[in-house]
Order: C-alpha cells, then sequence, then structure tokens
C-alpha cells in the first residue's frame, strides 16, 4: 500500500478536516499550518494573520483507492475557492484556498482541478498554487475536531453539515460505510 500526501487548505482546518477523514483510501488527516514565514507558530499567531501561514490539512492516502485528483475535485465541490482570503465568516490569508503540491505531478493536476472545477462556479476561482514548505502540525485540541466535539460547536455545526452533505452527493462512492 503506497501512501502520498496531500495539503490543502480551505478555510478553518476543523472544517476541511472532517470532509476527509472518513474517505476510503485516507489513512490520516493531520491539521497544521503551512505558508508562512514564523517557524512553529501557534494557533493564537496563525489567527492573527501575521504569520503568512493558511490553516490547511495533510491527508495520508493511498493512491491506488483515491486519486490526488478524486481528493482534489472534493476540494473544490466542498469549500468556496472564489473568495479571497475568507471562508463564510472566517476572514484573513489564514483562510486562503490554497493547494501546497508535494511533486510537479501533483502541481499539474492541481492546475487541471482547477480548470475542471472553474466551469461549476460564476466568479473567478482564487485558489493558489503554492510551494510545498515546512508543515506545522496544530496543536493536539486540533486534531479530529469534529469528531470529538464538534457537534458541540455551533460555529462547526453551521459549517461541517453542509459539506458533509455536499461530499455524500457528489462523491458517495468515496466514502467509507
Amino acid at each position: 500500500m503506497a501512501q502520498e500526501i496531500a495539503t490543502l487548505a480551505g478555510g478553518c482546518f476543523w472544517c476541511t478536516e472532517a470532509v476527509y477523514q472518513n474517505l476510503k483510501g485516507v489513512s490520516a488527516v493531520e491539521s497544521g499550518y503551512i505558508g508562512g514565514e514564523r517557524p512553529n507558530p501557534t494557533y493564537e499567531q496563525v489567527c492573527s494573520g501575521t504569520t503568512g501561514h493558511a490553516e490547511a490539512i495533510r491527508i495520508s492516502f493511498d493512491p491506488d483507492v483515491i486519486s490526488y485528483a478524486d481528493l482534489l475535485d472534493i476540494f473544490f465541490a466542498t469549500h468556496n475557492p472564489t473568495t479571497l482570503n475568507r471562508q463564510g465568516n472566517d476572514v484573513g490569508t489564514q483562510y486562503r484556498s490554497a493547494i501546497f503540491p508535494h511533486s510537479p505531478a501533483q502541481e499539474a493536476e492541481a492546475k487541471a482541478a482547477i480548470g475542471r472545477a472553474q466551469p461549476d462556479h460564476a466568479d473567478a476561482i482564487v485558489t493558489t498554487i503554492e510551494p510545498d514548505g515546512p508543515w506545522y502540525p496544530a496543536e493536539d485540541y486540533h486534531q479530529q475536531y469534529w469528531d470529538r466535539v464538534g457537534d458541540r460547536n455551533p460555529y462547526c455545526m453551521a459549517v461541517i453539515p453542509p459539506k458533509l452533505a455536499k461530499l455524500r452527493k457528489g462523491f458517495a462512492e468515496k466514502m467509507d460505510a
């Protein structure tokens, strides 16, 4: 079983993590920070918008079960890639829509995925393709947040169930039973 890594930023990492953790072929989803200047940033520092980091997820997956292209298609179907530095009420560069490819092949696929997704959106997709850089795992209390406490968090209850509904509607065959 070969494993690959995908790193995506699509707003609040609690909300993007919840989308990917129950997909066939995904062995792990970790919330963290990428794309900034400060080494070892904290959640509070990233939330300040001054570090340059994005809240992101790092997905470990088996490409023989689920492809990188599938992960990207799910990414574009479950967040708004047309709002610059914003997802819903979350505003700032830390909530930008970005893809951090780990290889030239992933970069080419990211460009192709943007092209596939654009016809589904009236506005231009503003998702950036940024260089892979140092990855900083988020604090433990952010990991698997939806599974642990999300259903008791009003913010999560407002944002995550609609994302999961989009996932079920468009990609049910990719989900674990």
